[in-house]
């Protein structure tokens, strides 16, 4: 079992403190978060990827190369890459430097982010071409990702014409390529037929409704007849204390004013949001039955545990400083996750 720390750059005021940190200083608290979690045992570090909104992460190569040179053991990945919005070839030179840089730790978790519709927008594409864009970039990525000439030619950028990704990266595709998704089965099926890695996304729904795609995902894992191992991630919101009843006291206000948050920048990027994505805020619900996992170590065990089984998770992406969190209880959290958590499960 792999335990990952993950942050998405939300901005916003702590509704405990009233404190709003600066957008430089959320970027340090991911650094020092992750040079922490690394001391603690994690095995990795993801974040995400947005424009022009308050997810403000939007450089992710650049803040996980500060990371590399704090860090020598931890897995440095994504959540997401919008592999959709960018182009391949850029994507592929950003993280090869990453991977060389940082002695083979990249990861680069692909998402189609269209339910972003305002990046689409600020990109000057079409959400409707998502996800012909994301299936050719990642075919693209695929083929430079060896490190040999490629020759090829498709409909949204230029042809290559025998360039090679350069600098050539130090690890094998199949150790380093994600896609991020379980919403949609055309990229459920994209990462099986690729041999990549599938990542069931952080959403605030239930987790259930991710079985039949993990499903999905194996069946034409097989049919594919890779001869490497599939592996699944998942993205949960988390937090832990010593006390469950005093972490769920502490956490709640910060997750119920990240939800709002949420909700509110939901309804900006996506005009045509879906009337279910609207839900209210249950806290009980969320944390009994939905994704998020807070309690005691024991508790944070317990539930880890039967998300795994049921969605034969093996790499979970924590994330644990939203809802504007304070830097001091979040390194304590991420302490208590390494010396209480991890080492349960072996």
């Amino acid at each position: 079992m792999k335990f990952n720390i993950m942050s998405l750059g939300d901005h916003v005021t702590d509704p405990v403190t009233g404190v709003r940190p600066s957008a430089a200083a959320r970027h340090m608290t991911l650094v020092e978060s992750a040079v922490r979690a690394e001391a603690a045992g994690f095995n990795g570090v993801n974040m995400g990827e947005h424009h022009g909104i308050e997810y403000i992460y939007s450089a992710p190569p650049v803040l996980l190369a500060g990371i590399a040179q704090r860090t020598t053991t931890l897995r440095l990945g994504t959540a997401v890459t919008l592999l959709a919005n960018l182009d391949a070839l850029r994507i592929g030179e950003d993280y090869a430097t990453l991977d060389v840089l940082s002695a083979g730790r990249a990861e680069i978790v692909a998402g189609r982010g269209n339910f972003f519709a305002s990046t689409y927008a600020l990109f000057g594409q079409s959400v409707d071409e998502s996800k012909d864009r994301f299936r050719e970039n990642a075919e693209l990525l695929s083929s430079l990702w060896s490190g040999e000439p490629v020759h090829w030619s498709g409909r949204f950028r230029a042809p290559v014409n025998g360039e090679r990704l350069q600098p050539p990266p130090l690890q094998h595709e199949r150790d380093v390529m994600w896609i991020g998704g379980g919403s949609s089965m055309d990229s459920v099926e994209l990462a099986a037929r690729l041999g990549w890695k599938l990542m069931l996304p952080s959403a605030f729904g239930n987790p259930d409704f991710f079985v039949p795609v993990v499903e999905h995902y194996l069946q034409k894992w097989q049919e594919f007849g890779h001869r490497h191992e599939p592996e699944i991630g998942a993205g949960w919101h988390v937090w832990v204390g010593l006390d469950g009843r005093r972490a769920r006291q502490a956490w709640e206000p910060r997750y119920r004013a990240y939800h709002q948050w949420m909700q509110q920048l939901l309804a900006v990027v996506n005009p045509e949001l879906p009337a279910h994505q609207a839900r209210p805020f249950d806290f009980e619900w969320l944390t009994a039955s939905g994704p998020a996992v807070v309690g005691s170590p024991d508790e944070v065990v317990d539930r880890i545990g039967q998300l795994s089984e049921r969605l034969r998770v093996s790499t979970h992406l924590l994330y644990m400083d939203m809802g504007g969190m304070p830097d001091a209880e979040l390194l304590e959290a991420i302490d208590l996750i390494g010396d209480k958590v991890i080492p349960q499960f072996g």
